[in-house]
């Protein structure tokens, strides 16, 4: 790899030999990118950046002071075998944002998505998989193996427990736990998570058709209140819609999963 002539680098940045810097990069004061980074077009460390481990940071994705991406994992069995982590396009990083890189025993590899948000402080641990758009509210902490969607947002000083799905568009209020997995365009809250409705506001703003929001609505009181247990229930669902959304729901709920679903009123 090397270091495109267009990047402008500040002459107090550390540079690894080895590390790659795409054309239009901008490397602040005090940032440090280690040997096996690579950042691609336009890509901007503002300053006291830490780029560690195998990192791949897509275009123009910027990055605040003192973020430190692509540490080792936080897992007390990883023993130094070589994962990574791959960041994609136009991704906003703030300060203290913590990203790590996978392990053998999750795939190797940890991924987040294009233009994502994630604001100052968060976590997000080894292995995790994370789709387009989400946004990670100041101090949120994803632990290892998590699978956000697109369109995630993950509420202020919130935590996802290890292993945990949250469905494409879900929502997850402030200062909540979670410990199960949530659905499509769920709204989980309360300080043990629990499944209060569906992201309306969020699905009337993606301009979703009145008649899906209809039928999701209709789709979440059967799942709270239908006959039989919650798989049950799921299943009639998939049998009885003609709802892309609810079948996206149903889908979900009815997927292998560490983690049970979580159930409306259930925390």
């Amino acid at each position: 790899m090397a270091v495109s002539p267009e990047a402008r680098i500040h002459p107090s940045a550390v540079i690894e030999d080895g590390a790659g810097i795409g054309p239009g990069c901008v490397v602040g004061p005090f940032c440090h990118v280690g040997p096996q980074a690579r950042l691609g077009a336009g890509v901007v460390l503002q300053s006291h950046v830490v780029i560690e481990g195998d990192t791949e940071i897509g275009d123009e994705t910027r990055i605040h002071p003192f973020a430190v991406i692509g540490g080792i994992p936080q897992d007390l069995k990883f023993r130094g075998e070589k994962t990574r982590l791959v960041i994609g396009r136009r991704n906003r990083i703030r300060e203290h944002v913590t990203m790590n890189t996978g392990t053998d025993g999750g795939g190797g590899v940890t991924r987040v998505g294009d233009d994502g948000l994630f604001m100052a402080g968060c976590h997000v641990a080894h292995d995790v998989q994370i789709g387009d758009r989400v946004i990670l509210v100041n101090h949120a902490s994803v632990a290892g193996h998590c699978v956000l969607e697109d369109d995630v947002i993950v509420g202020g000083l919130s935590g996802v427990h290890q292993w945990v799905r949250i469905g494409q568009g879900a929502i997850i209020g402030a200062v909540t736990m979670v410990t199960n997995d949530v659905i499509p365009h769920g709204l989980v809250q309360a300080a043990r998570g629990e499944l209060d409705g569906l992201n309306l506001v969020g699905l009337k703003r993606k301009g979703v058709a009145r008649s899906d929001i209809t039928a999701l609505r209709a789709a979440f009181q059967m799942l709270a209140q239908g006959e039989g247990t919650f798989q049950d229930r799921a299943r009639r669902l998939g049998q009885e819609t003609e709802s892309a959304y609810v079948r996206q729901i149903v889908d979900f709920i009815t997927a292998e999963s560490d983690r049970s679903v979580l159930t409306p009123g259930r925390g």
